[in-house]
């Protein structure tokens, strides 16, 4: 009784316990090589830390597919899935900081 329970605890801990998140590149090959244009700049999660303690807005934006964005994604960011975010270029705001991810 004691060796199932345990089994059964362990099992549950192993459901429970979060895997990290990996990014899986093969799913789509025409972007995973793909550089930011000039214009662009990337910056690190620390960096928008701050700029969001400094009190800015940025305007985030999540290019991931709708099925990844139903899953999970940053509370307030926007959907603009990267096959069609060239729709979306002109609803972008040019003063404002604009994270995509």
């Amino acid at each position: 009784m004691k060796r199932s329970v345990f089994v059964l605890g362990s099992l549950a801990l192993l459901l429970v316990t979060p895997q990290p998140a990996t990014a899986d590149p093969s799913k789509y090959p025409q972007f995973a090589q793909q550089s930011p244009p000039a214009n662009f700049s990337l910056i690190s999660v620390d960096e928008l830390v701050q700029e969001i303690t400094a009190g800015k807005k940025p305007m985030i934006i999540d290019v991931r597919s709708e099925e990844e964005y139903r899953e999970v994604h940053i509370l307030g960011a926007l959907s603009a899935p990267l096959p069609e975010f060239n729709a979306y270029l002109q609803n972008i705001p040019k003063d404002r900081l604009v994270i995509l991810y």
